[in-house]
């Protein structure tokens, strides 16, 4: 007796159905791993006790989640429907999820599980011990009201636009010397490059003891105007709060009060941890200079040379506009990680002196974790999703403004 066969239309419906099941199930379990619960041991007594606290806790969040895997399995759903008649495609399908599992499962559990808790408890007052409770747009309203806040996205936005700039600029630099004919080239890529292949933490104890007030910084300069006669006054370097403004217009018979913390500038101590970022920041940037440098065609410095253009014309006219999706690419990631900024802070000045140092992932550390007060993971998550947004702002008007004519290299 022969066996009737499957139609191909059967066969595709009953593969997105199974599809559209499996995205639901996989997600609605990542789902309950990150669900908003509170801690204690009743809680995690048992699978049963922790699934009757999300059922009380996080029900909400839960059912805007569900509503997203639905989706989710719906679009998946389709696509295997339209491919699983072709046998090829469908083999290729196959092949390709299978090998992106592991990845797509660890990616959804760790990150967009987690960036889902974060967004739904920033609308709530969240500590990890009570219930969660909507407050709508109010941690938005109270990080905006907050003096902190402004002052730590002004501190944030100085050290981003000249860590930025100069690492940038001496990055360059360095990789057009290194690239040019000298002795010992191997030599000084190995030295300049070592900074940045120390841990940050060592790197930020070791200029913390230079910046001291019995330290190098002090005794250099100490010796160096010592040979003009010159007195030198020891500074602590990470507690002046100063501002650069602020000294250039007391230079002038100027005064700048501490209520206009906005006129003063980047603190003393605020510009020395600029130095040492730049310092271990700058030799990564420009290995990925040197090599798009090596990539560029040198027939097109010898016609510049023929055609009697100098070296300073050839930097200009040829180098740099074919070093502008590299420049694209540096100025975005230095962009994104000078914003977030926190390791040398929180080793080295812990926002102080004044708040001078403050900046926004050093407060959502302290908020998050009661550092400074009660735990508030609700307010926390209002800032690092505001924090996002200007990031993603200024992402957006870099590539706008750097990427325009890169097509053409």
């Amino acid at each position: 007796m022969q066996v009737p066969k499957t139609s191909p239309r059967s066969s595709a419906n009953l593969a997105a159905l199974g599809t559209f099941l499996l995205i639901v199930v996989i997600v609605t379990l990542i789902a309950l791993m990150n669900a908003p619960t509170r801690l204690g041991p009743d809680v995690m007594a048992s699978a049963g006790s922790y699934l009757a606290e999300v059922g009380k806790t996080g029900m909400v969040y839960m059912v805007v989640v569900g509503a997203l895997a639905v989706a989710l399995g719906i679009v998946a759903a389709a696509v295997v429907r339209r491919e699983w008649p072709n046998l090829r495609r469908r083999r290729t399908l196959i092949a390709g999820y299978a090998f992106l599992a592991p990845y797509l499962l660890v990616t959804f559990t760790f990150t967009v599980g987690v960036i889902l808790f974060a967004f739904y408890i920033a609308f709530t007052k969240y500590d990890i011990f009570t219930e969660p409770q909507f407050v709508a747009f109010q941690n938005f309203t109270k990080a905006l009201g907050q003096k902190s806040f402004w002052q730590s996205l002004y501190n944030v936005l100085w050290y981003a636009v000249l860590v930025t700039t100069l690492q940038t600029i001496i990055a360059i630099g360095l990789a057009v010397l290194l690239n040019s004919r000298m002795r010992f080239k191997q030599f000084f890529r190995t030295i300049f490059y070592a900074p940045s292949v120390t841990s940050s933490v060592v790197i930020t104890l070791i200029f913390m003891w230079m910046y001291l007030k019995t330290g190098y910084v002090n005794l250099f300069f100490d010796k160096a105007l010592g040979l003009f006669g010159i007195d030198w006054k020891a500074i602590d370097w990470l507690g002046d709060p100063r501002g650069l403004i602020q000294i250039i217009v007391q230079a002038f018979g100027g005064h700048i009060p501490s209520s206009q913390w906005y006129l003063r500038g980047p603190s003393i101590a605020w510009l020395c941890l600029m130095f040492q970022n730049i310092f271990t920041t700058a030799p990564t940037f420009m290995i990925m200079f040197l090599a798009a440098l090596q990539d560029i065609n040198p027939t097109l410095y010898e016609a510049a040379s023929i055609d009697g253009a100098n070296g300073w014309q050839q930097f200009r006219k040829i180098t740099l506009p074919l070093l502008r999706p590299i420049i694209l690419l540096v100025v975005v990631l230095g962009t994104i990680g000078t914003l977030q900024i926190f390791d040398q802070v929180w080793l080295a000045t812990s926002g102080g002196p004044l708040d001078t140092t403050q900046v926004p992932v050093f407060m959502i550390f302290n908020e998050a974790l009661g550092k400074q007060g009660p735990i508030q993971m609700g307010y926390a998550s209002s800032i690092a999703f505001m924090l996002a947004v200007i990031i993603f702002f200024f992402t957006f008007i870099q590539r706008r403004v750097i990427e325009r004519g890169t097509e053409q290299y």
